[in-house]
């Protein structure tokens, strides 16, 4: 395939302008470094957190029920976790969604039908989107053990 004319056009062999694919780059950076700054700008870390298999138990566990997506299409308030958790490192937390979307619950996203099992490793705090609990956000802090 001849793609000549379209590099003339300031145009790449996809048909995608330079400055179409400069700017995507661009918004990727900042995407980026506004998900590495929502850990916060006070010195507080991001907490750790390490996968854990399905078939231990969690201290913390959350269930998003089926329907969950279409309450909030409705306009209806979802308070599926609280808005701040405070846990310790070395426990664990299990989001169970039994959506037919998936949801973004503080650092995390469990898709839908998913389960989600991770275990704080250190501590840290997190700021983030929440989309099953009215305010939108959840607060995580990790507190060490």
């Amino acid at each position: 395939m001849r793609c000549s004319g379209m590099r003339a056009r300031g145009m790449g062999c996809s048909g995608v302008s330079r400055r179409a694919a400069l700017r995507a780059a661009l918004v990727v950076v900042a995407l980026s470094a506004t998900a590495a700054a929502c850990g916060g700008d006070d010195g507080v870390s991001a907490p750790g957190i390490a996968p854990v298999a399905a078939d231990q138990p969690a201290t913390y566990e959350y269930l998003i029920p089926a329907g969950a997506g279409e309450a909030l299409d409705a306009g209806e308030p979802l308070e599926v976790l609280p808005g701040e958790l405070v846990v310790t490192v070395g426990e664990t937390i299990r989001v169970i969604n039994e959506d037919d979307r998936g949801h973004n619950v503080g650092p995390f996203f469990v898709g839908a039908g998913e389960t989600l099992s991770q275990r704080f490793s250190s501590p840290g705090e997190f700021v983030g989107v929440c989309t099953v609990h009215p305010s939108g956000e959840l607060v995580l802090v990790v507190n060490p053990a």
